[in-house]
This record gives structure tokens, sequence and C-alpha cells, in this order.
């Protein structure tokens, strides 16, 4: 397995040290950028509301259940909550066969907000072109990921057999509680909460959709501004030490995402804040690649934290459904990015279409409604789904 190196210029020691005020205003942006990211999906929360539930109950097989699984991360701007929810529902009884391609189209589904974010960089097409690649790149990672184990899954239980072996090992009669701890959630969520509070005379779908309009327009204006103030930053040894943990190669890089996911909880944090550093040309995408890899491994930590609250008899199919997320990214991770021929698809095909929508801007709102909204909806609707 090949390694990247990023070269650090000898002269970067000469370049003019930012100050104090600058990197307060870089963590001013990213706190901005974060809160964009809890204003969208609790706009598309308060649309949903009372319809996640139906949705969940729909799922009737394999291919509905992925659709589910997509459809609803999307709309709830979280795969943390939906695995979470998932693990419920095993715990209620929904059974795990089910449940698996569900939590794969979690992981599809998550993709939507980093693209986003890359959206931030429209106005300037080199920009654009670099932002859509680092974001598409996960998503089609992702959709790889399902083309490949989904079949294997229908064919073979091979997720659903592999973290049954895992639990057998893991069982124990006492039951583990563990209060997980969301730092992004409880740095962004008064501000959320105001702006909910002073739409709170609106019913939920229009108060949902201007929340959606007003954290889209904040990712724009934080990313405007983010992009400009890294440029100023990533010099000397802030850019030594960003290309250190990041630039090492694969294993560096899956690792940094890993540890920084189980931190904040939410891949599409992680996966975001590498977009903006991708658009101003600090980084490249294939720089980031193994970093939003490990954020798919690091996003675990909340289904299995969720699963280890259940008590109980149905605590054993819990903790199972839990371990089938981390066992299928991880093998994903494997297959792979550890097959040089598979590893080059997603940077080759991500970057023909980020070249594509750089040419004409549109083509990047069609990307997202029509890969997160419009086709998985439209299957639901063929399969019979109904609105309640």
């Amino acid at each position: 397995m090949s390694t990247t190196s990023i070269p650090v210029s000898s002269q970067a020691g000469a370049a003019p040290q930012p100050n104090r005020h600058q990197w307060l205003v870089l963590l001013g942006l990213i706190y901005l950028m974060l809160v964009a990211v809890s204003v969208i999906g609790n706009g598309f929360q308060a649309m949903t509301a009372g319809h996640a539930e139906s949705l969940f109950q729909f799922a009737e097989n394999p291919i509905t259940g992925l659709i589910i699984g997509i459809l609803a991360t999307a709309l709830i701007q979280s795969s943390s909550t939906v695995t979470s929810i998932i693990v419920a529902m095993v715990a209620g009884g929904l059974p795990i066969t089910l449940a698996v391609p569900m939590m794969m189209g979690a992981n599809v589904g998550t993709s939507i907000t980093n693209t986003i974010v890359s959206m931030g960089h429209i106005k300037h097409a080199d920009e654009y072109r670099k932002a859509f690649q680092a974001a598409t790149i996960h998503d089609i990672f992702n959709l790889m990921a399902v083309i490949i184990f989904l079949p294997l899954e229908i064919m073979f239980n091979l997720l659903e057999k592999t973290s049954g072996v895992l639990v057998s090992w893991m069982h124990s009669d006492q039951v583990l509680e563990v209060d997980g701890v969301n730092p992004i959630k409880a740095v962004t969520s008064p501000v959320s909460q105001q702006l909910e509070s002073m739409l709170s005379g609106l019913s939920s779908g229009y108060a949902g959709a201007l929340m959606i309009v007003a954290g889209v327009l904040l990712i724009i204006v934080s990313i405007t501004y983010l992009g400009k103030i890294m440029k100023a930053l990533m010099v000397g040894r802030a850019k030594a030490m960003l290309y250190s943990s990041i630039g090492r190669g694969p294993i560096s890089g899956i690792a940094s995402g890993t540890a920084v996911t189980v931190l904040v909880q939410s891949s599409s944090t992680t996966t975001s804040l590498m977009v903006p550093l991708v658009g101003s040309g600090v980084l490249t995408a294939r720089d980031i690649y193994p970093f939003t890899l490990g954020a798919n491994i690091g996003t675990c930590i909340t289904a299995i934290i969720a699963a280890l609250g259940v008590s109980g008899l149905m605590a054993e199919p819990a903790l199972q459904i839990a371990l089938v997320h981390f066992v299928y990214n991880v093998l994903a991770v494997l297959l792979i990015f550890g097959l040089p021929w598979l590893r080059e698809i997603p940077p080759l095909l991500s970057g023909l279409l980020a070249e594509r929508v750089a040419k004409q801007k549109v083509l990047g709102l069609v990307y997202i409604l029509s890969v997160f909204f419009a086709l998985p909806f439209g299957f639901l609707l063929l399969s019979g789904f109904k609105l309640p």
C-alpha cells in the first residue's frame, strides 16, 4: 500500500506567523459552520416530525431497508441519530436481517452534509471543483461499499454472522451503561434551540424550511471566510502539524479520522471540516481520502454506546446490530482501500464528477437532490410507501 508524503517547505519557518486574533476568528468561523450544520439538521427534523417512524416501519426487504437508511439519514442529517434509532428498534424487536441494510443506508445518507458544505465554494469554480471532489469521494466510497457488501449480506448474511460471533465473545450477564456526551451538540444546541424558539409560532414545516435556508446561508458565509483565513494560517509550524497527522500516509490518516470522530461523535462534522481545507488548496482530495474512511469507523461509537445502555433479553441483539455497523465499515476500508484497483475508483469518479459540476454549477444541487432524496423517495413510492 503506497503512502503519500506531503512536502513542507524548508522555508516555511520564514513565513509570517499567524497571530492569536486570526486563530480566534478561525475558531469562530468553524463554530459558525458547525452551528449551520446543526440548524440544517434540526430543520430537516422539524419538517419530517412524525414521519421518520413510518419510514423505518416500511422496511420489508433489504432493498427498502437500504433506501430507508439513506433517506432517513439525509433528512435527519445525522447518521449517529439514525443508527441509534436502528439500535433502539432492534431492541424493540426489529429483525437484525432488516436492520443491517438500514445501517448501510445510513452510511450513504450521512455523506450529504459534506456535499452541502462544498457548495459554500460555489462562487469560485476552481475551489468548487476541489471541494466537491473532496465531498463526493466519501459518497462514492460508501456507494461502492453498498454495491459490494449488500449482495454478500443477502446471500450469506456475512455481517450478521460476523457480528454474532463478536457478540458471543463479548457476552456478559452484566449490563454496561454508558452515558454518551456529544461535545459538538453541547456547544451548538443553544444557538439552534434559540432559533427554534424564535420560529415557534410557525408550523413545523415552515419553521423547518426557514431553518434549512438559514443554515445554508450560514454555511456559505462561514466557508467563504474560512477558506481565506485558512490560507493565511496554514503556514510554518501549523502547516507542518496538519500535514504530519493527515499527510503522513493512509494509516495515519485513517487513525486520525477515527480518533477525531470518536471524540466529536459525528462523521458529518469531521468530514465537513476537511472540505474547506481542500477547497482553499491547503490539502487535496486524495490527502483527506483516508481521513474520511477513518470517520466512517469512528462514527460507529454512537451506536455502540446506545446499545450498551440496553438491558434485558434484547441487550444482545442491540449490541449485535451496533457491531454490524463497525464490522461493515472496517471491512469496507480493508477491502476497497486495501486493493489498489478498487482504491483508485472513488478519487477517479469524484474527480470526473467535480470537473463537470464546476462547469455547470447547478448540477451540484441536482446531484444532492437526486442522489439523496428524489431517487430514494421515488423508489419508496414505487414500492407502495404512502405518506402518513
